[in-house]
């Protein structure tokens, strides 16, 4: 009995924080005008196979400057984008230096990206996502209606493989179920800060008094750590309903779903201090009530129910697959697999890597974005 009701107690929260987040989690406000004030910039590495359709969707944003830049490609990324800059001139491409010592590859590309654009919103976009012509204006427009700085959303996922399938769709139900995001809009307290790192806006005034990506330079998670050195610096974050305005394909084989989401644990679910909350949390409401199920309690169906109701309402309202929710525990089963996987790698100081290059973990001193300029 008394398990229970913690199985129910553990499935409900989620469940309950997830509607609540549903109703005041909304797209961008629609908008009149061009792009003429926004530069949206692509880091690259080894992109050949999306940079193309990537850079084509961003130049559809009418007036954009659009930047991309090679991080030390090993295939055809630059190639490519040469080719097209050269009938494009609102698009320019960049070749970057040498990564310093402390940096993560991903912020030292997004640093000389924003010390390389000219105008006075930038928006980060990873080299897998697909823009609609209106993404960028409207994100534009969300951040002095939201009275924020940093605005980021969740593009629209589309999946192929099965460890696709199974995991990435898990986006939404971790960011809506865990996340109180009316507190969020009423606190500026950094432990609140949260953004996806495929898709992030920001007043560039603001980013360059924050540090920028210099100030998170051996992060691994920018989603995260991004939005927190904003509000650390004062200014206001938030988060949008971006799923008409842009589309991702992050991953390609199951292998790559697996590295990817492990890289990066120590920083998120996986940090020391809240991986045991979370496995206790996820582990009682989301995969308990289904190995009991054959007990026949009822406490065991309502938890299973309310597990599976998010699941559910995310497949209609961000075009997820019903996979995912079919095996709902077994994708959560998975996800605290790679998130220990991940910390016990972590604290023995085993680097992860990622697209041929170690991820660097120390800390190293921090220089302003505009320094890069040189």
């Amino acid at each position: 009995m008394t398990l229970g009701w913690i199985a129910l107690i553990c499935a409900a929260i989620p469940a309950a924080l997830f509607l609540r987040n549903l109703r005041i989690f909304v797209a961008p406000p629609s908008t009149t005008n061009t792009a003429s004030e926004i530069s949206i910039l692509f880091p690259a590495r080894d992109e050949e196979a999306n940079i193309a359709a990537a850079v084509a969707a961003a130049l559809t944003n009418a007036e954009a400057e659009v930047l991309v830049l090679d991080d030390g490609s090993t295939d055809r990324t630059y190639e490519i984008v040469s080719a097209i800059a050269a009938r494009e001139p609102r698009l320019r491409v960049l070749r970057g230096g040498p990564l310093p010592p402390g940096w993560v590859g991903k912020n030292f590309a997004c640093a000389q990206l924003a010390a390389a654009a000219s105008r006075p919103q930038l928006l980060f976009v990873d080299a897998d996502v697909q823009l609609t012509p209106d993404a960028a204006t409207r994100l534009a427009a969300a951040l002095p209606q939201a009275g924020a700085h940093l605005i980021s959303g969740v593009p629209r996922q589309e999946v192929g493989t099965f460890s696709e399938k199974l995991l990435v769709p898990l986006i939404h139900f971790l960011l809506l179920g865990f996340l109180p995001i009316a507190r969020m809009r009423r606190s500026a307290h950094p432990a609140y800060g949260s953004a996806c790192g495929q898709l992030i806006m920001v007043d560039r005034a603001a980013y360059e008094q924050s540090g920028g990506h210099g100030a998170i330079c051996d992060s691994v998670h920018d989603g995260l750590t991004l939005p927190k050195q904003f509000r650390a610096s004062g200014f206001r974050t938030d988060l949008v309903d971006v799923t008409e305005l842009a589309t991702c394909r992050m991953y390609r084989r199951d292998a790559d779903v697996w590295r990817g989401l492990a890289k990066n644990t120590h920083e998120g679910l996986g940090a020391p201090a809240r991986i045991v909350p979370f496995t206790l949390l996820l582990g009682l409401g989301q995969v308990l009530p289904f190995l009991l199920l054959a007990t026949g309690s009822w406490m065991f169906f309502v938890a299973a129910g309310l597990a599976l109701l998010p699941r559910l309402i995310a497949s209609w309202r961000f075009r997820q697959p019903l996979l995912g929710i079919l095996l709902h525990p077994l994708a959560i089963a998975a996800l605290l697999a790679i998130q220990w996987f991940g910390l016990v790698r972590w604290l023995s100081g085993e680097s992860a890597s990622w697209k041929g290059r170690s991820i660097a973990t120390t800390k190293a001193f921090r220089p302003a974005a505009r320094d890069l300029a040189a």
